[in-house]
Parts: structure tokens; C-alpha cells; sequence
């Protein structure tokens, strides 16, 4: 399950990385909390600070991972680090000296998202590197596991020392210091144990070129569409357990983290189970998606509590399973001067899906009550499953025949 940690380089990232995560998911709900008090409680201005981190992702992303081709990988997540830990720095001494204001949070989150483009694409495409093919399935579930280790940590010691300080400015500082462990790790590497590929040449097409090289590729194709069908409805699912908790089962502000948790719990148990595998197949691939769905509707019809808390955790482990397997899939069938463009497409449909999917599911929760929005939610993950596979199928066969069209009239020209 740990085989991984076997290797040096990755025990440095992987020990830097759940010092980080923690300090980020710290910061991630004091940042709530700070724009809370900066507005008077508006729950707008907290929407559009998470739409400013995101956006850039949506806007850039694409053009991250094709920089993540172009240069060294890490160099780049030291570069990234460093500005992230930059502005956690200037955000936690705005707060406590008492002169932040909410356009600063707003400022601070759009840049988060702009290095977040160059940063997310890099450290996944990074882990080969390290690890090589034959563990990368098995590095990507620790990392999900430290990830989700961290959202069940995080925000609760967060809660903890905004009590004990009286305020959030010394979160801001905290997670500033916790970039010290990433940086560290990635400094102290061993580069002549990275299997480091040659740096793709500055050249025009470089993007038309790696989305060209995933729709001609079913086995790039297929689990980045299939990703794309379920990231849409994972952060309205998310939305939805805070619905379920206190309009329909009229749970306490503690019985609604007792949900929370169950569904971190899942993810962190699917993870874990994710690490055990050596290669990901496709069947796990689709059944995983198949099975989140399942249990969105087995959870929409929960009649009681306890077994609403019980369907959470099977929906964490589904979801988490698709999730590592997806990734998985894409980098071990990428080769490696493609990887960065590719990663920084599977980034984008990954994250890109919740602007699009939660305000929807939101509105028919609002229409039919929060049950009808989670069901809908898991029968749209069940038949995106079935588009994504069809759609694979459709595009492969037309590319197979222009290929064959090509190969014709060069022959004929002959």
C-alpha cells in the first residue's frame, strides 16, 4: 500500500506535501470565515471569492500544463510554492494588523488561481518523475489519500486556533510557514534519481497539438471525458450533504459535521484501497463512475439519518476510486513530452465541471427539495457514464478513418 515511500525523492514530496495540504485546507476556511466578517455575513461575496480562485483555472489552464511541458517541473513547483507561501504571508499580516479588506481576499484568490493553472498540471504530471511507471498508480492514491487526510484535519484544527487566537490572521501565517516543508522537500532532491524527460522546445501549436493527441487516443480520451461527466455533479454532491443535513433530517450544526466527515472518511478509505493496485483497468475506471451514482440516489432516498451517514461513505470510496483511476489512466498512456499539455487538460475538465453542474443540481434542489436534486444528480453521473463511452466510441471511429482516408490518397499518390 506504502511501496511509494520506498523512494527517496517522493517520501520528500510526499512529507512536505501533507504539512502543506493541512496549512491549505486551514487556510481555505479561514479565508471563509474572513470574507464573512469583512461583508457582514454575505454569502455572495463568499461565492465570488471561490469563483475567482477557479476562474483562472477554467481561462488558463490549458496554456499551465503546456509551460509545464517547456520547463522544468521542478523548478516550476518551486517558483509556485514560493508565491503561494508569498501571499498567505501578505494576507496574514493584512489580517493582523487589522487593515484587510474584501477586495484583498478577492485579489489574493484570483491570484491563488492563476498560479494554481501552472501548479496543479506540474505536480501531477511531476509524480512520474519520481516514482516511475511502475508505482505511479500507487503515488497518485497516496496522494489522494494525504489530500483527504488533510480535509478532515485541516478545517477542524483550523476551527480550533481561530478560537484560541481570536481571529484568523495567524491561520494565514501558519499555512505561510507550512510551504517551508514543500519547499524544502523539493530542494533536498536527489535530481539524478528523477527521471527527468527533455524540455519541449518553444514551438507554434503546442496546444492544438496535445488536444489533437488526447481525441486520437481512446485510452486518453475515454477517462478524461468520463472524468468530465462526474466532476460536474461532485461539488454539487457536496453542496447537497450540508441540504440533507439540516432541511431534511434537521440536523445540528455537529450532526452536519458528522456527515462531512463520513464523506471525507470514504474518500479516505477509497484512496487507500486505490494504493493497493498496481495498474488501474477500465472496468474500475466506468464501475467506479457507475457506483458514485448509485449511491448519489441511494443517498437522496435515505428515510433515516444513520443510513443517509452509512451511503456517504460508499459514495466517498466510488468517487475517490474514479477519480485516482482516471489520473492514473491518462499519465501511464501519455508519453512523456505530452504529459504536461495532457494533465493540464484533465485539470481542466476536472474542476471546470462544478461552475457548470452545481448551480444546475442548486435550482432543482430549490424546485424539488434537496432529495431531488441528489438524485437527479447521481441518474445525470449514470447517463454521462454511458455518453462518455459512446462518445469515445464515435470519435475513435472517425479518427481511424480519416487516418485510413490519409493513408489512401498518399498512396494513391504514389
Amino acid at each position: 500500500m506504502f511501496r511509494s515511500l520506498r523512494v527517496y525523492n517522493y517520501r520528500l514530496f510526499a512529507a512536505g506535501g501533507v504539512v502543506s495540504n493541512v496549512g491549505s485546507w486551514m487556510q481555505r476556511t479561514a479565508q471563509d470565515l474572513l470574507v464573512l466578517d469583512l461583508t457582514n455575513g454575505s454569502a455572495f461575496a463568499l461565492g465570488v471569492t471561490v469563483m475567482l480562485q477557479f476562474l483562472p483555472l477554467l481561462l488558463f489552464g490549458l496554456w499551465g500544463g503546456m509551460l509545464a511541458d517547456r520547463y522544468p517541473k521542478r523548478l516550476l513547483l518551486i517558483v509556485a510554492q514560493s508565491l503561494m507561501g508569498l501571499l498567505a504571508l501578505t494576507m496574514g499580516v493584512l489580517v493582523v494588523t487589522g487593515s484587510a479588506q474584501v477586495w484583498q481576499v478577492f485579489v489574493m484568490a484570483f491570484l491563488l488561481g492563476l498560479i494554481a493553472c501552472v501548479e496543479v498540471p506540474t505536480r501531477q504530471s511531476f509524480v512520474v518523475e519520481m516514482v516511475g511507471r511502475k508505482d505511479l498508480s500507487n503515488a497518485i492514491a497516496l496522494n489522494a489519500s494525504s489530500f483527504n487526510l488533510a480535509r478532515v484535519v485541516g478545517p477542524a484544527v483550523a476551527g480550533v486556533l481561530i478560537y484560541a487566537f481570536g481571529g484568523t490572521g495567524p491561520i494565514f501565517l501558519i499555512n505561510a510557514l507550512s510551504f517551508a516543508g514543500v519547499l524544502a522537500g523539493l530542494m533536498l532532491m536527489r535530481t539524478s534519481e528523477l527521471t527527468t524527460p527533455e524540455p519541449v522546445p518553444r514551438a507554434k501549436g503546442q496546444l492544438r497539438e496535445g488536444l489533437r493527441y488526447v481525441v486520437v487516443r481512446p485510452e486518453l480520451l475515454m477517462p478524461i471525458l468520463l472524468i468530465a461527466f462526474v466532476s460536474l455533479f461532485t461539488q454539487s454532491f457536496s453542496m447537497s450533504i450540508a441540504l440533507m443535513a439540516r432541511q431534511v433530517f434537521g440536523a445540528g450544526a455537529a450532526s452536519f459535521g458528522l456527515a462531512s466527515s463520513m464523506f471525507a472518511v470514504g474518500a479516505l478509505a477509497g484512496a487507500l484501497m486505490a494504493a493497493r493496485r498496481v495498474r488501474p483497468s477500465r472496468r474500475l475506471l466506468v464501475g467506479g463512475a457507475v457506483a458514485f451514482g448509485v449511491f448519489q440516489i441511494a443517498s437522496g432516498l435515505a428515510p433515516w439519518y444513520p443510513l443517509y451517514l452509512v451511503s456517504l461513505v460508499p459514495a466517498g470510496i466510488a468517487l475517490i476510486s474514479v477519480n485516482t483511476a482516471a489520473n492514473a489512466s491518462v499519465q501511464l498512456a501519455t508519453s512523456p513530452e505530452m504529459r504536461g499539455r495532457v494533465m493540464g487538460i484533465y485539470v481542466l475538465v476536472f474542476t471546470g465541471g462544478a461552475p457548470l453542474g452545481a448551480p444546475l443540481l442548486g435550482w432543482i434542489s430549490e424546485l424539488g427539495g434537496p432529495r431531488a436534486g441528489v438524485m437527479v444528480g447521481g441518474a445525470l453521473t449514470l447517463i454521462g457514464s454511458g455518453v462518455a463511452i459512446m462518445l469515445t466510441k464515435m470519435i475513435g471511429r472517425r479518427s481511424h478513418a480519416a487516418v485510413r482516408g490519409v493513408a489512401a490518397a498518399t498512396s494513391g499518390a504514389r
